[in-house]
């Protein structure tokens, strides 16, 4: 009886968490401008962030089991007697469980951090032209690629074995035992983006 397992489980578990924030000046101010003047102030923040997860999970449950109750033989006697053999069996269980799991979350001014912008226009001289600009840009790209592989194998053999009662005078009887395989698996894949 030979009883081989082969068992590989993975469980990744990838958390991201990405708070990108900036801290810029305000648009600034405009004060005390002569007559007729032309004030500009403008302000361009950008902010870009990139998230890549990448998960690669391979899981190989292998189960080979063989059974064999061997041979009863009651042979040649005056009186034969009773030949018997036990009971072989071989048992399973694989229970495999994958959890990915990309959660990230992406926060333009946590915390303390702003994005700049306003400002202030005061105390200007006639017939001025003053203009405040604040543009803000934000990109977030965030990808996700999970392979998840999972491969199941179970080979079994079941051999109860030869009972003979021959060439007695008197006969006896000869049995074998039970030969048997079992074998259970689960797999769980949980995925989270």
């Amino acid at each position: 009886m030979k009883q081989q397992l082969i068992r590989a489980a993975a469980t990744t578990v990838l958390g991201l968490s990405l708070t990108a924030g900036f801290a810029a000046a305000d648009g600034g101010s405009i004060s005390n401008t002569g007559h007729d003047s032309t004030n500009t102030i403008t302000t361009t923040n950008n902010s870009e962030s990139e998230v890549r997860n990448h998960n690669d999970v391979d899981v190989l449950n292998a189960n080979l089991q063989s059974a064999k109750s061997g041979n009863a033989r009651s042979n040649e006697n005056t009186t034969g007697g009773n030949a018997s053999t036990g009971n072989a069996s071989n048992g399973n269980s694989s229970n495999t469980s994958v959890s990915l799991s990309n959660t990230g979350s992406v926060s333009w001014g946590g915390g303390s951090s702003t994005n700049g912008g306003g400002g202030s226009i005061n105390q200007t001289g006639a017939e001025s032209q003053n203009t405040i600009t604040t543009t803000n840009n934000n990109s977030v790209e965030v990808s996700n690629h999970n392979n998840v592989d999972v491969v199941n194998f179970s080979a079994q053999s079941a051999k109860s074995g030869n009972a003979t009662s021959s060439e007695n005078t008197t006969g006896g009887s000869a049995s074998t035992g039970d030969a048997s395989n079992t074998n259970s698996t689960t797999n769980s894949i949980s995925i989270s983006n």
